[in-house]
């Protein structure tokens, strides 16, 4: 066929001029100029395709595919074309297939990071993402955190969660669940098929051993609640911001980060209120704390702000509330290292139990725990916050029963 074998091996390397030349059957060598002035030398395949457009298709660089190569790769696009396939659709369908398989390569990691993206502007808090992220990579990761998720099984499950089962329960339930959703969300991405090997009902249940309820819930270490005077006189003479705001946290009956993060903006002195916005307690609803007359000292010692929005325990640099361990830190120095600031809210709700008789809703409501009875909280409809001062500065009198003075230096 007349044009059919035009150029040589020694013609594609050493054409230098811009242009287009033929080697036959509409394939072409192309040499372009690039920025630095050296010849780019590159394969050009013009064909009709089966709707009757006139296409060009590139066949790559003269430099990595041979002459005699690219006339096979020309050969087989205009066999295409004549059995009424256009080459260049049926390239990037190879292509995209090629790119779904790769998609479906994915490591549990990467699937893991992925859901954890997904999902973390619907949790509450950094947290919430803190602890998925610390107890995968503590102890997921170094078991699968580099398997392929479609290989993910049983096995390798169980390989997770034998070492901590009945060591560390609470962990491990929450590791599995966590196992278990991003497992789900892979396989409606298209990562994996099958059923879920993390599964609990009908599945692991039958493999890992029933832990009893009571070696499952482990409750925080507390104070008992005779010793707080005692407990409460040591601690006033801790010096330090982080002694003051346990002694605050332990008064309020509050949660610890709700103490930490707490700002002078959310303080009403005159009504002795402290208002904790949704965003930052466990139940997402604001929550008011009657202030007691030692929390109020504790706030009078410490203020007042250079601006209304300061963090009222601040860190070592203005601006920066206290870290999450700064309390247990506290404790640890005052040699009470067995007990946890969380704790204090049992000691709390201990003592409004065995030592006062007011109703048991009041002392739910003071640790804004929610009402579980669906009835009862219906017919509830206030936050009980009278009631809750008197509870509170009841409270007050029992850990303080005479005046300290709270050292901040």
């Amino acid at each position: 066929m007349a044009g059919i074998h035009r150029l040589s091996a020694r013609a594609v390397a050493t054409k230098n001029t811009p242009g287009v030349y033929a080697d036959g059957g509409g394939l072409y060598l192309q040499v372009t100029r690039g920025s630095d002035g050296t010849a780019r030398r590159s394969w050009l395949l013009r064909y009709r395709a089966p709707d009757g457009r006139r296409r060009e298709m590139g066949l790559g660089p003269a430099s990595h595919i041979s002459l005699t190569d690219v006339r096979q790769a020309a050969l087989a696009a205009r066999t295409q074309a004549r059995a009424g396939i256009d080459p260049i659709d049926a390239r990037d369908s190879e292509k995209l297939e090629a790119a779904k398989k790769r998609a479906k390569v994915m490591t549990f990691r990467h699937c893991a990071e992925a859901y954890i993206a997904a999902h973390s502007s619907s949790w509450k808090n950094a947290k919430h993402r803190w602890q998925w992220e610390n107890s995968l990579e503590v102890h997921v990761y170094p078991m699968v955190g580099s398997v392929r998720v479609s290989d993910v099984d049983a096995d390798l499950v169980m390989r997770v969660l034998d070492p901590i089962w009945q060591t560390k329960t609470e962990t491990a339930t929450r590791v599995r669940g966590r196992i278990e959703a991003i497992l789900d969300w892979a396989a409606v991405r298209g990562h994996r098929t099958g059923d879920n090997p993390a599964r609990w009902r009908g599945h692991l249940q039958k493999a890992l051993p029933t832990i009893k309820k009571s070696l499952r819930v482990k409750h925080h270490a507390a104070l008992p609640f005779a010793e707080m005077a005692p407990f409460m006189k040591r601690l006033s003479d801790q010096a330090g911001v982080s002694a003051r705001a346990l002694e605050f946290c332990i008064l309020t009956a509050t949660r610890t980060g709700e103490t930490i993060h707490a700002r002078w903006s959310e303080i009403d002195l005159g009504n002795r209120t402290w208002t904790i916005p949704a965003e930052r307690m466990k139940v997402p609803r604001p929550h008011r704390v009657p202030l007691s007359s030692a929390a109020i000292s504790i706030l009078s010692d410490i203020g007042p702000p250079a601006q209304p929005n300061d963090f009222i325990f601040h860190g070592l640099r203005q601006g920066r509330p206290l870290s999450n361990m700064a309390l247990l830190m506290t404790l640890k120095r005052m040699g009470r290292g067995d007990l946890t600031t969380h704790g204090f809210r049992s000691t709390f709700r201990d003592w409004a139990a065995e030592r006062t008789d007011f109703p048991r809703e009041v002392a739910e409501a003071a640790l804004a725990h929610i009402v579980s009875n669906q009835v009862e909280a219906a017919y509830r409809r206030g936050d009980l916050f009278e009631k809750r001062r008197k509870l509170m500065d009841a409270w007050n009198a029992y850990c303080v029963p005479v005046p300290t003075i709270a050292r901040m230096t």
